[in-house]
């Protein structure tokens, strides 16, 4: 045990930093001005009266345990400062100068796909979320986060995964919570008996409201097709499709990017997924969707072949990491509106530098990685308009972005 040491800021993660000779210590749980005695493992105990920037009342019965949230302690104005703080200060590091636009958040319990860890107890599957630097799961019975239909539903899923996956062994439950149910994959080494249980299966997914069943990858049992909308537009999503993790996500996203493109006539909407961006932009321009993954596409085409009134949607599968559209394809466009994964788009920035589009905005759920990008872009002549913090990732230290250049 130490002498109590006083907090003096708080890390990208949302831990508590405290000075030492030795180099910086970083202890969970803890906010600027709390004094804590270190302890063995990178944890410490509380002393003395608790910071005025703490929450007064715990929001969920599982913090600290669950290892979901990190930062439920902050009060709301503290909470907002430090986010809106990990996109300012990835941007700085880079050298980037901009004023960051206030935080745009979507609401508590509006969280609509979940991963959660399952494993077996006295004979019986739970299901939960490890706790925090471990490998124990957190049995979860409530949720600030998630949407109530999904933790509703929890006791039922982990009747489900009992039906289907050995006893002993370890597996894993991802829901969405789609507009008509709940779209469920098991990714387990299933019983032998499954294909031996379809009507029982069936009855105990309409009792969970359960529209579709994936088991290891694979479609099992679809009671009805499961249905999001994104701008409006009805959309099938593949299994275990990539969805931000709030719908009010996708409001926010559209209108940021819709604000920012003019009124540009053609726009290419890279790594566009199942067309979140797609579909709105296709209100008022020609729209280029490009990706990777054929599945992703072809829902999107089938959404667009239904929907009248938009403009064309040209859909091209191509991996933008390795081969990414040239300067020579990019001069055709008003305007590039990119979401790449947390690893960023280091070659297709390259590209865009040296391109002649008059607009970019780019969208990031990783600030060191957009920050990496935006340095390509604007090193090769584009001016940083304006960058936004987006906080669909409640109580986590990740955060989505977008930033909005135009070629100088």
């Amino acid at each position: 045990m130490h002498d109590p040491l006083t907090v003096v800021g708080l890390g990208a993660q949302g831990d508590g930093i405290v000075e030492r000779p030795g180099g910086d210590v970083y202890v969970p749980g803890f906010l600027p001005g709390e004094r804590v005695e270190l302890e063995g493992g990178g944890g410490g105990r509380f002393v003395g009266p608790p910071s005025p920037d703490r929450r007064a009342e715990q929001l969920c019965p599982h913090v600290p345990q669950c290892g979901g949230c990190a930062v439920q302690h902050m009060n709301d104005a503290l909470y907002v400062r430090w986010k809106e703080g990990l996109l300012a200060t990835a941007l700085a590091h880079r050298g980037l100068s901009v004023t960051t636009a206030p935080v745009r958040t979507v609401p508590l319990a509006s969280r609509r796909r979940a991963t959660f860890a399952g494993s077996w107890h006295d004979g019986k599957a739970r299901l939960g979320f490890h706790r925090a630097g471990t490998h124990t799961i957190e049995p979860i019975e409530a949720c600030a986060v998630l949407r109530p239909a999904i933790v509703d539903a929890l006791p039922a899923l982990a009747g489900l995964a009992a039906m289907l996956v050995p006893n002993s062994a370890p597996f894993r439950v991802s829901v969405l919570d789609a507009d008509n149910g709940l779209d469920v994959a098991i990714d387990a080494k299933t019983s032998a008996r499954v294909s031996r249980q379809a009507s029982e299966l069936a009855s105990a997914m309409r009792a969970a409201k359960i529209v579709r069943l994936t088991l290891a990858g694979e479609p099992f049992l679809m009671l009805a097709a499961p249905v999001v909308r994104i701008a409006g537009i009805e959309v099938m999503p593949p299994p275990a499709a990539f969805l931000q993790a709030a719908r009010e996500t996708d409001t926010i996203l559209a209108e940021l990017v819709l604000g920012s493109i003019g009124k540009a006539k053609r726009v290419a909407d890279l790594f566009a997924g199942l067309g979140t961006l797609s579909l709105a932009l296709a209100a008022k321009a020609r729209v280029l969707s490009v990706d990777s993954d054929a599945a992703l596409l072809e829902a999107l085409r089938k959404a667009v072949a239904v929907t009248q009134g938009l403009k064309p949607v040209d859909c091209l599968r191509r991996d933008l990491f390795r081969d990414p559209l040239s300067p020579l394809e990019l001069d055709r466009l008003d305007a590039v509106v990119l979401d790449p994964p947390r690893s960023g788009a280091a070659a297709q920035s390259e590209a865009l530098a040296r391109s002649k589009v008059p607009r970019i905005v780019m969208i990031s759920c990783n600030p060191a990685t957009l920050a990496r990008d935006l340095r390509t872009l604007v090193d090769g002549g584009y001016l940083l308009e304006s960058a936004t913090p987006v906080d669909q990732f409640l109580f986590t230290p990740h955060l989505e972005a977008v930033a909005v250049l135009r070629r100088a």
